[in-house]
């Protein structure tokens, strides 16, 4: 069984095709990148995955379970139970400014998963020590990095027990010396076969972890495969293209 199945997926913006029967699988254990130029529909796909946005058309389908086929939608609390198996990482952090980095950790544990406050804050801990800010466990959003920030989310994310992890363009709003410090934690994960999708405009690292990539342009998938063939012998005069302009 799949973890995730994306059948015929598609989405408007004011009668603007954004999705374009968009399919897809990713099993158990899997690293799917996808990348694209912006605009593509990249970021809307992962949204669309979370039920942060619903899809016109098409169904997707969590660990065997649909919330939305062909376009209609289970009742409310199915989709939110389906959808709770799934973790989001947003580009822009998204941490509540008033906590600290461990009440952060801990705060969407005891409100989602009802987790009591000690077992919460145990799994924080460790998972801050995962991601290599045990020592800023106190401190204030205001207080850390664009890079510390982020690992905060992920550690956040980790801590709600998803099935499959999201991660839309999780680089894209730190400056270019933090980059690295994220993307090793992704990596890590990977390596731990968390299954995870990652939108990315880093080539390298998606060349480098992924188990499969996506190429998607213009709101449909262009060229899918594995790195090898994406980034060494794209098919399409397009990937190729893309592919050329971005490692360049």
């Amino acid at each position: 069984m799949h973890v995730l199945e994306v059948q015929n997926v598609k989405k408007k913006f004011d009668n603007v095709a954004v999705l374009r029967d968009i399919s897809l699988t990713l099993d158990k254990g899997e690293c799917l990148t996808i990348i694209g130029s912006s605009g593509s529909g990249k970021s809307t796909l992962l949204r669309c995955i979370n039920h942060l946005e619903r899809v016109d058309d098409g169904t997707i389908i969590i660990n065997g379970n649909a919330f939305v086929r062909n376009g209609v939608y289970e009742k409310d609390s199915v989709v939110k139970r389906i959808c709770f198996q799934t973790g989001m990482v947003f580009q822009s952090f998204n941490l509540f400014p008033h906590y600290t980095v461990l009440e952060n950790v801990v705060a969407p544990q005891i409100t989602v998963l009802k987790t009591p406050r000690d077992e919460a804050r145990r799994r924080a801990e460790a998972l801050l020590d995962k991601v290599g800010l045990s020592n800023r466990a106190n401190a204030y959003p205001s207080q850390i990095s664009g890079g510390q920030k982020q690992r905060v989310a992920i550690a956040r994310a980790l801590a709600m027990n998803p099935q499959l992890l999201l991660f839309d363009e999780p680089t894209s709003a730190l400056d270019p010396e933090l980059i690295g410090e994220v993307l090793n934690i992704i990596k890590e994960l990977a390596a731990e076969k968390i299954t995870m999708i990652v939108v990315t405009h880093e080539m390298s690292f998606a060349r480098d972890v992924s188990d499969h990539v996506i190429f998607m342009d213009r709101g449909k998938i262009e060229e899918e495969g594995p790195p090898s063939q994406i980034f060494s012998n794209p098919k399409t005069e397009r990937t190729r293209a893309f592919i050329q302009r971005a490692l360049d």
